[in-house]
């Protein structure tokens, strides 16, 4: 969750049953209903997103900031949550721009890919408050949102460990980028640190921390490639998977409930019965990033006129409940009552500092 310098990826997408709001290069970003008309324009405090790849109903962290934003209307009526959809990274400058010319009161850019862009518009507009999820910034004016997820990531490799009849488990990502990989490292862990504490010898497909290396869709919003990398993970061996790959990773899911029960998943960012419901009997669990309440925080405080500080920023770890391994739904009675056991002695294990959690992206 590092800042990510340098990217010009353009991310390939799917349509795959999402729903994407288009933005085009050089427009005013589409918006959305503006707030109830019991508040006054004048005090309006316009919240405006532009979101990352794979469109606001990614079932991912695109869903989970714009949850955010909906969530801060909520508390406080005179926010006037609007976004514009990102189609490419192409489309990254256009509608942080649009935004700044719109006068919005806090410009939200979502995704580590969207950091380069976010810096440069922050610094041409330094009278505008910016904000971004998965990245550090040094710019005065950005309110950096970044999340500890290796930590809730190393439970769930863990449980996928304890969980799996196969003694193979999987992971791929949807680019190879910080916010991904920190991840992938988690669940890589975890898996080992079980394997230590079992005398196992459990192996993850899909990822090699060590050499940082493993499987990628090369987006965050193709179906079917979710589905042809899961399929060779599941022929591999693979029972357990976690995708890292918003909208794609709905592909894992669906060959999961295509399995009859033989392969779970473990989802990413939203509880997937929540964001996915369609999918929940596949859901072994979710390594949950509480964007929502990050973005709905900042935007809040920011409607009463709170200064939003961008050092330190916002970082969410086990202990502040911004990263979480989700309850386990329809496997509850599944898994076994020991392995619930370890899983909270573990986690107060890492909140206690006795069992370290590292990876190179995460935030510093």
């Amino acid at each position: 969750m590092r800042p990510v310098r340098g990217k010009r990826i353009v991310a390939i997408l799917a349509a795959g049953g999402l729903t994407l709001a288009a933005a085009a290069c050089g427009e005013a970003p589409a918006e959305t209903p503006a707030a109830s008309g019991s508040t006054a324009a004048a005090a309006a405090y316009k919240a405006c997103m532009v979101t990352d790849t794979g469109g606001i109903d990614d079932k991912s962290f695109n869903a989970s900031a714009w949850a955010g934003l909906q969530a801060a209307q909520k508390e406080a009526p005179n926010v006037d949550p609007k976004y514009v959809a990102s189609s490419s990274e192409a489309d990254y400058e256009p509608g942080l721009r649009n935004y700044v010319s719109q006068n919005c009161n806090f410009i939200l850019a979502v995704g580590g890919l969207m950091g380069t862009a976010t810096t440069k518009i922050a610094k041409e507009s330094t009278k505008s408050q910016f904000g971004i999820v998965d990245s550090g910034s040094e710019s005065p004016n950005v309110y950096p949102m970044q999340f500890a997820t290796q930590q809730a990531a190393f439970l769930a490799g863990y449980l996928a460990a304890g969980y799996s009849k196969s003694g193979k488990v999987g992971t791929y990502g949807g680019l190879k980028i910080a916010p991904v990989t920190i991840f992938m490292d988690g669940f890589a862990d975890g898996v080992a640190h079980y394997n230590t504490v079992k005398g196992k010898k459990v192996e993850v497909l899909g990822w090699n921390k060590a050499a940082q290396n493993g499987s990628f869709a090369e987006n965050f919003g193709d179906q079917n490639k979710g589905k042809s990398i899961t399929q060779t993970l599941v022929s591999q061996g693979a029972d357990v998977i976690m995708p890292v790959a918003g909208g794609t990773g709905l592909g894992t899911a669906q060959v999961a409930k295509d399995s009859g029960g033989k392969v779970s998943v473990i989802w990413v960012d939203q509880d997937g019965c929540t964001s996915a419901a369609q999918y929940c009997d596949v859901f072994l669990s979710t390594v949950v990033k509480n964007i929502e309440e990050a973005v709905k925080e900042a935007v809040v405080k920011g409607a009463k006129g709170e200064t939003l500080s961008a050092t330190p920023g916002y970082v969410g770890n086990l202990e502040n409940n911004g990263v979480s391994l989700a309850e386990f739904h329809s496997f509850d009675s599944k898994v076994d009552a020991a392995l619930k056991g370890e899983l909270t002695t573990l986690k107060a294990d890492i909140i206690a500092g006795k069992v370290k959690v590292e990876s190179a992206s995460a935030p510093k």
